[in-house]
């Protein structure tokens, strides 16, 4: 990965280690097939300048979904909560600004696309297929599980499914990534070709 690129990804805000950051950009790297990628759960745009820099070395483009709004363990009670990336307008958290200036610093932004939407209203309209799926997104067991059944069917035969914060183990984090990954496993239609800390790179295998 390109020096540059590695420390502004690095500086971004994000819960993102180094070591599954590099691994991201890796599997995103070493995607053949063709079409664009898709991250759902941008939040300050950490994991989009690791995915971004895979994307603009082969000509692609990745499409940045979130809603900008904090995911649950995001907003105010909870372990995560950032108070300063709240609006004092609004009273609400927003996100947008900050991945925009993440992207923009990062010299990305003929690259990295965007788009500002609850993933489920996008993905009802969604028709391009995808060489690459980065699952983000909200950590509860309903978000999660709709972000898969959402996005998974447009991963193309060759394509790459990344999900992040998989836990085996209950004791180290939420179960709801990990059962996903799980679904995505048993469907019979994904294999796992990386492990690194808490993300996973499944390839599709066969349509579902």
């Amino acid at each position: 990965m390109d020096p540059e690129l590695l420390a502004r990804a690095r500086a971004a805000r994000g819960f993102m280690p180094p070591d599954e950051g590099l691994a991201l950009y890796d599997a995103a790297a070493a995607v053949a097939v063709t079409g664009p990628f898709l991250e759902v759960g941008s939040y300050c745009g950490k994991s989009a300048v690791y995915l971004g820099a895979a994307a603009r070395l082969s000509g692609r483009v990745l499409f940045a979904l979130d809603h900008h709004r904090g995911s649950e363990e995001n907003q105010p009670g909870w372990e995560h909560h950032e108070p300063d990336l709240v609006d004092p307008d609004t009273n609400k958290i927003d996100t947008l600004g900050t991945f925009r200036r993440t992207i923009h610093d990062a010299g990305l932004e003929p690259t990295v696309v965007a788009v500002v939407g609850d993933s489920v209203t996008v993905g009802s309209v969604w028709t391009a297929p995808l060489a690459l799926l980065f699952i983000d997104g909200g950590h509860g067991r309903e978000p999660a599980h709709r972000d898969f059944e959402t996005w998974a069917p447009h991963v193309v035969v060759g394509g790459t499914l990344s999900i992040h914060d998989v836990f085996c183990d209950p004791a180290d984090g939420g179960r709801p990534p990990y059962e996903i990954y799980c679904r995505a496993i048993d469907s019979g239609s994904f294999e796992e070709i990386s492990a690194t800390g808490s993300l996973r790179a499944l390839r599709r295998t066969k349509p579902d």
